[in-house]
């Protein structure tokens, strides 16, 4: 980062924002609220005293009159609801209620005000500021009360909810805003859309046990390698031998078994709704058996409950600072230097833990099974130029939670990884299919 005389750039800019903030939030005036007052003015002063065009003398009288109620109207309201808000949030402090909400779905937070009856023309509206990607709708019940629906676009794990409320007239010319904080649980998990069945996910250690599903069922599947002084006799091959003169034993097969304890890890990344959709199924449906641990970016500890690897997942996306790249960290603590199969969720896109992935699969012992999940393709397509001018875009139209990934990066994202692991699994979020590593359906 940049600094000049000691401060930093990003620093100045972050204050200067609040400070427009503050101040926005303290002048009362909306923009179309000054216009009518500057011309009102104008009005009065040029042609309603200047000229004694009585027409637009009470034209202007009436005008700043209107707006002059409107601000009164709006500032007492907006003083009045912001200490009823205050109130409540301090009578709720001791409640512990927690907000459990899943993406892409309306969920009620339990937020409830009285609607304004105390001046006319006043409307009450807030948002939640804090976590991002929260569409909040407010709903009028049935015993006039202001009841708060959000819908969550991305997850998000956060002990911290900032709304940003506005009292305004109806005709816009007054507002009287502020910012005001709540110390409460929000998780939102992600949105699992269409996948239902994932296949399951057991780990392979190498041991005694059956052969490896993955090899090639065709030929020989015994071992087979020259003698060496030690080997038994009862393993040389005396028929080859009695061929071409050259003692060969035949040795057991390495073989692998299931191994009762799964170890997962969640990468996370701009567009890894899909990966931490998949991770969230994968837990609830009971993919990773009965033994399992599981880790995501963001969380210091490995988890081995439902109740806590959920809140890993809706913890993995980062809404200030970006979480650092944690399965080194995961796989010292959850296996140290034994060799284990670890399933890594991650995006199908090239993200900056590409290098650092395939540095870790090479570092530690044991083997790894990736599981690839995107929102469907976007293949890019040209259109002619009245065509973009005339139709819109249905791809920047479209849930921002919900992108679609590029066939050229998986492919890459393939040839990168596809030789360090032992499988790959595509899974796709939009319509549930799972592929393989040659993009089979499976």
């Amino acid at each position: 980062m940049l600094s000049i005389s000691g401060f930093n750039i990003d620093f100045n800019r972050s204050l200067l924002i609040k400070g427009v903030r503050i101040v926005v939030g303290i002048f009362p005036l909306t923009l179309q609220g000054t216009i009518t007052l500057c011309l009102a003015t104008f009005a009065l002063v040029k042609y309603g005293y200047g000229a004694m065009d009585l027409v637009v003398f009470s034209l202007a009288i009436c005008a700043l009159s209107i707006l002059i109620f409107s601000l009164f109207c709006t500032v007492i309201s907006g003083i009045i609801i912001q200490r009823r808000v205050q109130q409540y949030l301090q009578q709720a402090v001791g409640n512990n209620e927690t907000i459990s909400v899943e993406a892409g779905f309306p969920n009620e937070t339990g937020f409830s005000l009285p609607t304004l009856n105390y001046f006319p023309l006043v409307k009450l509206s807030w948002h939640i500021d804090y976590p991002d990607f929260i569409d909040t709708r407010v709903k009028v019940t049935t015993n006039n009360q202001l009841l708060e629906e959000i819908i969550p676009r991305r997850r998000c794990k956060t002990s911290l909810v900032i709304r940003q409320f506005s009292v305004s007239d109806v005709l816009g010319f007054c507002r009287y805003s502020w910012r005001q904080q709540q110390a409460i649980s929000c998780m939102a998990l992600p949105r699992t859309n269409t996948v239902k069945v994932l296949p399951i996910l057991r780990s392979l250690t190498a041991e005694d046990g059956i052969p490896n599903p993955a090899g090639d069922p065709d030929g020989d599947r015994m071992e087979i390698r020259p003698y060496v002084p030690g080997d038994s006799v009862r393993n040389i091959m005396w028929k080859v031998f009695a061929r071409n003169r050259q003692l060969n034993v035949r040795l057991a097969e390495k073989s692998v078994f299931h191994s009762k304890r799964t170890v997962a890890y969640l990468l996370s990344s701009n567009n890894d709704e899909a990966a931490a959709a998949v991770a969230r199924i994968a837990l609830e449906s009971g993919a990773l058996g009965e033994d399992w641990a599981f880790g995501a970016d963001g969380t210091a500890q490995p988890c081995e409950t439902l109740h806590t690897a959920l809140e890993a997942v809706a913890k993995s996306r980062a809404i200030r600072t970006p979480h650092g790249y944690g399965l080194d960290s995961f796989l010292s603590l959850t296996t140290g230097q034994s060799a284990v199969h670890c399933i890594v969720f991650l995006a199908a896109e090239l993200a900056p833990w590409l290098a650092m992935l395939k540095k870790t699969i090479g570092h530690f012992p044991g083997q790894f099974s990736l599981v690839l999940a995107t929102d469907g393709f976007n293949e890019p397509q040209r259109h002619s130029v009245w065509r973009r001018l005339w139709l819109r875009d249905e791809t920047a139209t479209s849930d921002f939670c919900e992108i679609a990934g590029s066939r050229g990066e998986l492919q890459k994202l393939l040839t990168e990884l596809g030789q360090l692991v032992e499988s790959t699994l595509i899974v796709d979020r939009k319509t549930g299919f799972s592929f393989d590593q040659g993009l089979r359906r499976v």
